[in-house]
């Protein structure tokens, strides 16, 4: 029979204890890292549509989800910085924006999950040993950008048949290379298929643009194709407002940079796939290896024409063009 004393002892030793365990508990609650290139404002739109997929699956942020948000601010060499600190905080898993982010991510951990869901060719860059089968601490979704631009310059070539000369709007990028490369390279081979010379001309930050746009004027271009790139999207609007003010028809590729006044962007939704990576991070967080998660190929694929555009460069879309448009923007 245990005495009063030992009892009030071995209560008070299990009382002592509680707090240790609500602290366990709470820690409990998984922790989620987001990392990309871009401002806290640019990157909410990625952000919300993670967010948006996971109050689908039952998680709600400061209940059962914790948030660590990091960003270099624009500036490439601080995306590692940005990493390690995700990395220090020792979240549950890391959610990468971009091909970019999830490469200085890696340089970081080898340990902690890394998802991106807007990869290009990641077997290629080396993030993967195989689609089926990642085999590392990445997976995630792809989401074709390079395979897309072939297609992307024949809808212009389609859209604006007089179009001779293009001018290539990239963003050279140390942490992209090889994705870069591909995507010249399928410029290149589509072109000579559609008969249209290119001119190649990089931008590395907002203040090369209107250098970038004296260069497509000088060399004659009578189109433009913007590569998809950081600086492509957080700078849409004004590249848009540089393309119609050089009477240059251009093609991007998402959505956003059409609704910014670019004359056509086709590709995958992003949003879809942000939303779509949101079962990612549950599994992840329900004990699922990336090593063992396939990366999944997109599935939505959205065409979208800005007639304002049109009408303010007096060009005409074929009919057969418009037909197969996903969204007519009026």
């Amino acid at each position: 029979m245990i005495g009063r004393r030992a009892w009030l002892a071995g209560f008070g030793s299990t009382a002592a204890a509680w707090p240790l365990v609500r602290a366990q508990r709470r820690a409990k609650v998984p922790r989620i890292g987001f990392l990309h290139l871009a401002s806290v404002a640019a990157g909410s739109v990625f952000r919300d549509a993670v967010l948006q997929g996971l109050r689908e699956l039952g998680y709600v942020e400061g209940r059962n989800l914790l948030l660590e948000i990091r960003t270099a601010d624009g500036k490439l060499e601080r995306l590692a910085q940005a990493a390690a600190e995700l990395v220090r905080l020792e979240v549950d898993v890391i959610v990468a924006a971009t091909t970019a982010a999830t490469r200085a991510a890696q340089t970081q951990t080898r340990t902690v999950p890394i998802l991106c869901f807007t990869l290009g060719d990641p077997v290629g860059a080396g993030l993967v040993a195989s689609l089926a089968r990642p085999g590392g601490n990445i997976t995630g979704l792809s989401a074709l950008s390079g395979e897309l631009v072939p297609k992307c310059l024949s809808l212009l070539k389609e859209a604006v048949p007089r179009v001779s000369r293009v001018a290539v709007l990239w963003e050279p990028n140390p942490l992209t290379e090889k994705s870069g490369a591909d995507m010249l390279r399928g410029a290149g081979e589509a072109a000579r298929r559609l008969g249209v010379a290119l001119q190649l001309v990089d931008a590395r930050g907002a203040g090369d643009l209107d250098a970038a746009f004296a260069t497509m004027t000088r060399e004659r271009c009578d189109a433009l194709l913007v590569l998809p790139s950081v600086l492509g999207y957080e700078e849409r609007r004004r590249i848009a407002d540089l393309a119609l003010a050089h009477r240059l028809p251009s093609m991007s590729h998402r959505r956003e940079e059409a609704e910014a006044g670019a004359l056509m962007a086709y590709g995958a939704s992003y949003k879809d796939l942000w939303r779509r990576g949101a079962t990612y991070v549950d599994r992840i967080l329900k004990g699922a290896k990336p090593a063992d998660l396939p990366v999944e190929q997109p599935t939505r694929f959205e065409l979208v024409i800005n007639m304002k555009t049109a009408n303010a460069l007096g060009l005409a879309i074929p009919r057969a063009v418009l037909l197969r448009a996903d969204e007519v923007i009026e």
